[in-house]
């Protein structure tokens, strides 16, 4: 295996897991990242505290995959959150459970576990190259990179790409590989924003008095059969981004794409129940105005009960049990997304249909694939990320085994 050499397109935590997996079983691995270092976007995200992974119980942990758990659970198999808590801690780096029962370095920060694992990839031998940009393929079928010293060519034993999705396009995530794959009829679905803002259409008073406030302690679904979820968004001056709406974000969009719009209902108040909101409502006002009535009753004030106002009819205000069931679930109508490249991620990709099991493209043998360039998509709040890292070992162990039934063949002397 020693004599093997593989390249790894792309220097995101998929890409680097990939080579880890591979140079510990004593393959010579090149990284090629079109950036001027590696980790770009794992970097961004990190900023305000690098949410590594989530430790809810497994089962829960899975279902946040949605239509892709199936395809998933490979991958959480050889990596799940706690193997993922394990290897940080390999690593140095210390973690700890939030009050939300995310899961973050103690440092919080994404640069020192990236510093650290670039060291730990150096001394087993990966070899890093900045600034070279996938093109394709020479004539003669080798790899072609764009580099500042001009175009140069590359040949290994066996490829992982780990290219990205096609949001953040400044940080290397442009989604430019799709047509040199499709030039290969690698079936590649079209990129959908996922973990993005949604856009509501506000009146010009509630977004100019709110944008940019939190709702906090709420919950939300979709109407239907939905289980509510706690969590929290903001508003925005034309919509609602956050967590909790990343969470239904695949949801929300089938639902646009299919009818232009979609609804997501908030309850403002999910610590009490439909019948406690209605009697505190019901009980007489007197000459208090509504928001003076909510406000003392229930809480209710500010930005949530500006929502009230901004998305219920007047009328609702005159009928007591109404007005509960809407602050139990006010609807919110969204007409649209935000930009794809404002996304955090994106749902479309290569199909799992084109690939084996091992994540090696059937029309390709030999090129492997990893990380968010494949057709899934995951909420924030460390789900995304711990299938990020748990596909590029996935291929890694992939790689390795196809390189395993072929290794009398590479290495046989003409």
């Amino acid at each position: 295996m020693s004599s093997c050499s593989v390249a790894v397109i792309g220097g995101g935590p998929a890409g680097l897991m990939a080579a880890e997996t591979l140079a510990r079983a004593g393959v010579h691995v090149d990284v090629y990242d079109a950036m001027p270092s590696v980790g770009r976007k794992f970097l961004l995200a990190g900023r305000g505290g690098l949410n590594l992974t989530h430790s809810e119980p497994a089962p829960a942990f899975r279902s946040r995959f949605g239509a892709r758990a199936g395809r998933v659970a490979p991958w959480l198999d050889l990596m799940d959150a706690q193997a993922l808590r394990q290897w940080a801690d390999e690593l140095g780096v210390e973690t700890f459970v939030g009050s939300s029962g995310r899961v973050f370095p103690a440092e919080m920060k994404a640069a020192p576990l990236l510093r650290k694992w670039l060291q730990r990839l150096k001394s087993d031998g990966v070899a890093l190259h900045a600034r070279h940009v996938w093109r394709g393929w020479t004539a003669e079928g080798a790899w072609r990179f764009d580099t500042p010293q001009g175009p140069v060519a590359r040949h290994a034993d066996a490829v992982v790409l780990a290219l990205g999705g096609a949001s953040w396009a400044r940080l290397g995530s442009d989604g430019a590989w799709r047509a040199l794959l499709e030039q290969r009829d690698i079936g590649v679905s079209p990129f959908q924003p996922a973990n993005g803002g949604f856009l509501a259409g506000w009146g010009d008073y509630f977004s100019g008095r709110f944008a940019g406030e939190p709702l906090k302690a709420v919950a939300a679904a979709p109407p239907g059969d939905f289980d509510m979820r706690a969590g929290e968004c903001m508003v925005t001056s034309d919509g609602l981004e956050g967590g909790l709406v990343y969470a239904w974000s695949a949801q929300l969009r089938e639902t646009l794409l299919a009818e232009g719009s979609a609804v997501l209902r908030i309850d403002l108040l999910p610590d009490r129940s439909l019948a406690r909101v209605c009697e505190e409502v019901a009980r007489p006002r007197g000459s208090r105005s509504w928001s003076s009535h909510l406000a003392s009753r229930l809480g209710l004030r500010g930005v949530k009960a500006g929502l009230l106002r901004e998305c219920l009819p007047k009328e609702t205000f005159d009928d007591p049990e109404a007005l509960a069931a809407a602050i139990k679930g006010v609807p919110v109508r969204l007409t649209g997304m935000r930009p794809l490249d404002e996304a955090i991620s994106t749902a479309g990709g290569v199909r799992f249909d084109g690939l084996t099991d091992d994540s090696m493209l059937r029309a390709m043998p030999g090129v492997f694939c990893a990380g968010e360039m494949l057709d899934w998509e995951a909420p924030t709040g460390g789900y995304l990320l711990t299938a990020c890292f748990a596909s590029g070992r996935a291929a890694g162990r992939g790689v390795l085994r196809w390189l395993d039934d072929r290794t009398p063949a590479l290495t046989e002397t003409p």
